[in-house]
Order: structure tokens, then C-alpha cells, then sequence
């Protein structure tokens, strides 16, 4: 049985929402969910920052380089090879499925057992038992890697949207009550685990298929040439991202460890709003403008604006208010990450871009080239951090972005090859964007230079930002922003 619908049906393809309809509705969807989850996150975030210390969070921290790639190898690149398919059965769904299930409790069994061997490499024997409980996330994720891959193949953003912010919200009350009861680092644990289980509860909710106890894995050995390259590709990935947490967690000990995922928790709060948007939708639909190229183009850099629209004065700007925003939300004990923050969010806001690269290389089917450019850009990435190590963490970091930012060139030259990109196409489209954020930034800089009291200092910047930048939006007549306008309006008529 295949899940498709015919082309030859006319009464299905006036139901059928157009490409542009699609993809609009999936960044409203993503976008709101996006937003009303990390706003949920960053509320709770703050309570139970205040009630913890460093220390807790560094404790998760070390141990977030193994939960990141576990949970690569029980994907395995299957999602993406999924969305790719044009035409998908259920035993795809079904192989898969069973697959994340039976590497889940194999993955699990190994980690259980090297539990202590973490402990003693960081030191910290209370990692035993606390990486044991937080391996359980993985486990039971291994049970809704398909359901998703189902969810994400039919742009259902709105399912997905609801799954979220009910799982983030449910995990973070139950880690605030046990927060308020002593329980520490404990709770964060138990935070991830309900997180990970609500959604694959949600997931199964939402989806209109379920598992049968076909265990036919001929589908997984079709797959298997595309998502091979990009389970390496995740891998190194995974490694590169966390890499930074290892090595701090190693030679710096927990509370700098905890005062780095702090600085990186708040920045991916704001990245996680612009890059859910695209990462929600740009895949199927790069997918289904893939026969023709001139369209794809034309998409891409209306993503690309839109992107710069949102990421500019949302990551810079929390830059911008990095120190009140720290001093105001978790407290002082917390002003060692202001300058991480702002780091990382000098990255964060052009990352959007290397998503939207990521994407079409994936739509494109060029899995081999992305695998290898991944792996080049990780291990510079290694040797550049381990040179830097002795200098510092600000130093190690700095290089790590600046790195990193570099290798953004390489994304562009070979996702330009596919739909004729120019490197000045690009430059053209944000610069409006990041000329007016700067310009905002510099004029309310101006305008509270004299303001003492931290939280006025604050609120000011950002009404001030906030207000010239949608008025040089609006009286520029920005294109993006119209049409974001008159969609969101368009929606509120509709309620």
C-alpha cells in the first residue's frame, strides 16, 4: 500500500493546497509553535535557574554529547531518506520503526554498562547513576522516529506545532516541582525523560499510522545508500556541536561547564524560533520544486530574506541585551555566560543560513558531498578547538565560531551548484536586513547611554529596537514583511 495521491483525481487537486500555500502555512505553524515553546521554555527556564545552580546544569551538560548521538544512530538518516521518497509504502514506515526500536535497547544496554567509565572520565562518580536515568530519554524516543518521519512527510506543521509545546510544557512543570523539592540535577534528568515520552505519546496520537509486527527490513537496505552519508554526516556533526562541552566539562569542571550551557541554552532559544520555522518545512517542500530549478531559486531566497527578517534582530538583539537579560532572568550567579551568550549569538543569527543550505543538498539528493564536507569542517573544528583549549574558554570559542562561520562558504559554493546560487544573490538579500538591525542597534545605544536602572536600561533597548525596526520595515515597503503581516491578519480573520 503506498501513501500518495493521485494526479489524475482533479477533485483532489483543487483540495490540494498549492506549493507557496504550503509552505506559508508551515512557517505561521512553525512559527507560532516555535515561538509560544521557546517562550514556555525561557519562562521556566528562568524560575528553575534561579533555584539551581551551575553545577546541575553542568553535570547534564557532560552528558549531552552521548544523548545527542545515540539519538543519531537510532535515526540513521531514515527521516530525511524518507521525506525524500516520492512515493513511500507502509512497510518503509514499518522497517524503520523497528529498526529505532531494537538499536534503542541495544544503544542503551551499551551505554548503561559504560555509565561508570563516563564517570571516571569526567571524574565525577555521581554521573553513574544520574547518566543511567538520563539514557531512558533516548530509549524511548527509539518509539516515535517514524511516527515523525510521517509527520514531517505530509507538512502536518500543526500536529507537530501541538506536540511540542504540550511536551515542553509538561516536562518543565514537573522539573520546577522538583526543582522546589531539592532534587537538582535529578529533576533536569527527569525533564528530558518526560519531554522525550510525551512526544512519542503525542506522536502516535497525531499519526495516522501504527507499527505491525512485520519485521521486513528489505525497505532499510534501500535506504540505505542515501541515509548512510548522512548518518556519518550526523555523527560528526554531533560530535563538533558537543565537542566544546566535553572539553570544558573535562579541564574546567561543572560550574564553568553549567555557565556554558547556559550562555548556549538561551541562544538556541532564539535560533530554535527561526530555524524550527524553516527546518519544519523547507526539506518537503525544496523536494516537490525539485523539477524545476528556477522555482527552487526563487524559494531559497525568499527563505533566506525571510530569515534575515527574524534571526537579525532577534539573535543580535539578544546580544545586544545579553548582560541585563542574564542580571534580570536567572540572576548574577549567572554573569559568566553574558559574553558566551553573545558568542553564540553572533552565530545564531546567520545559522538559519546554513540550514537552508543543509536542506536543499538534502532535497537535491547530494547526501555524499554533504557527508564529506561535514566531516572536513568537524575535524578542522577539532583541531582548532584543541589548539585553543590552553588560552582559555572565550578563546576556544571564539575560534570554534569564527571557524565555523568560515565553512559557511563551502555550504554556499555547493548548494549554489544546484539551482545557480551566487554568493552575491545571497549578500543582496540580508544586507537590507542586517544594515537596518545595526542601525537600530546603534541609535538605541545612543538613546540609553545615560539610563542606570537595569531594568528601564533594558526594556528601553528593546522598544526602541523594536519600534524603528518595524517602521523601516513598513515605510521601506519590505516585501517580506508585508506579506508576514498580512498572512498573520489573514489568519486572525479566520479565527
Amino acid at each position: 500500500m503506498q501513501v500518495k495521491i493521485s494526479k489524475n483525481n482533479p477533485e483532489q487537486q483543487k483540495q490540494e493546497p498549492t506549493l507557496k500555500e504550503k509552505t506559508a502555512k508551515g512557517l505561521f505553524w512553525g512559527g507560532m509553535g516555535n515561538i509560544i515553546q521557546q517562550s514556555i521554555g525561557m519562562v521556566f527556564g528562568i524560575v528553575i535557574a534561579r533555584i539551581l545552580s551551575p553545577d546541575d546544569y553542568g553535570l547534564i551538560g557532560m552528558l549531552a554529547i552521548f544523548i545527542a548521538i545515540a539519538n543519531t544512530i537510532l535515526d540513521s538518516g531514515f527521516t530525511v531518506a524518507l521525506t525524500n521518497k516520492k512515493e513511500i509504502r507502509l512497510e518503509d514506515y514499518n522497517a524503520v520503526f523497528w529498526f529505532s526500536v531494537f538499536v534503542g535497547i541495544i544503544m542503551y544496554v551499551i551505554l548503561f554498562f559504560t555509565a561508570p567509565f563516563i564517570a571516571h572520565f569526567y571524574g565525577k562518580p555521581e554521573l553513574t547513576n544520574l547518566s543511567r536515568l538520563l539514557f531512558l530519554s533516548f530509549l524511548i524516543g527509539s518509539a516515535g522516529f517514524a511516527h515523525h518521519a510521517m509527520l514531517f512527510k505530509k507538512l502536518m506543521v500543526k500536529e507537530r506545532v501541538k506536540i511540542d509545546i504540550i511536551a515542553v510544557f509538561v516536562s518543565s512543570v514537573i522539573s520546577l516541582v522538583l526543582a522546589l523539592n531539592g532534587f537538582a540535577y535529578w529533576g533536569l534528568a527527569v525533564q528530558s525523560i518526560l519531554y522525550i515520552s510525551t512526544m512519542v505519546i503525542l506522536r502516535w496520537y497525531y499519526c495516522p499510522w501504527r507499527p505491525t509486527f512485520n519485521f521486513d527490513f528489505k525497505p532499510i537496505k534501500a535506504m540505505i545508500g542515501f541515509s548512510s552519508k548522512l548518518f556519518f554526516t550526523h555523527i560528526f556533526g554531533q560530535i563538533s556541536n558537543n565537542l566544546l562541552t566535553v572539553i570544558i566539562g573535562k579541564s574546567y569542571g561543572e560550574w564553568q561547564t553549567g555557565l556554558y550551557t547556559q550562555g548556549y541554552k538561551w541562544m538556541t532559544l532564539g535560533n530554535n524560533v527561526v530555524c524550527g520555522m524553516i527546518n519544519s518545512i523547507a526539506q518537503p517542500v525544496f523536494v516537490e520544486a525539485n523539477e524545476d530549478k528556477k522555482r527552487q531559486l526563487q524559494i531559497f531566497r525568499k527563505m533566506v530574506r525571510f530569515g534575515a527578517f527574524i534571526s537579525f534582530p532577534v539573535l543580535f538583539g539578544l546580544a545586544f541585551i545579553g548582560k541585563e537579560f542574564i542580571l534580570i532572568t536567572v540572576g548574577e550567579k549567572w554573569l559568566g555566560s553574558v559574553p558566551i551568550l553573545q558568542l553564540f549569538c553572533i552565530y545564531g543569527g546567520l545559522n538559519y543560513t546554513w540550514t537552508l543550505y543543509y536542506q536543499l543538498l538534502i532535497a537535491c539528493g547530494k547526501s555524499k558531498i554533504i557527508m564529506k564536507y561535514s566531516i572536513t569542517v568537524s575535524i578542522l573544528l577539532l583541531v582548532v578547538v584543541l589548539f585553543m583549549a590552553k588560552y582559555g574558554i572565550l578563546y576556544m570559542l571564539g575560534a570554534y565560531l569564527i571557524t565555523y562561520l568560515i565553512s559557511l562558504g563551502g555550504w554556499h559554493y555547493f548548494a549554489g551548484k544546484q539551482i545557480n546560487l551566487k554568493l552575491v544573490h545571497v549578500l543582496k538579500d540580508i544586507f537590507p536586513y542586517l544594515l537596518t538591525t545595526a542601525g537600530c542597534f546603534f541609535i538605541a545605544w545612543i538613546l540609553t547611554q545615560n539610563i542606570q536602572n537595569i531594568y528601564i536600561l533594558c526594556g528601553s533597548k528593546i522598544l526602541i529596537v523594536a519600534t524603528l525596526y518595524i517602521l523601516i520595515m513598513n515605510y521601506s515597503g519590505s516585501i517580506i514583511f508585508r506579506e508576514s503581516l498580512g498572512f498573520l491578519l489573514k489568519q486572525k480573520e479566520k479565527q
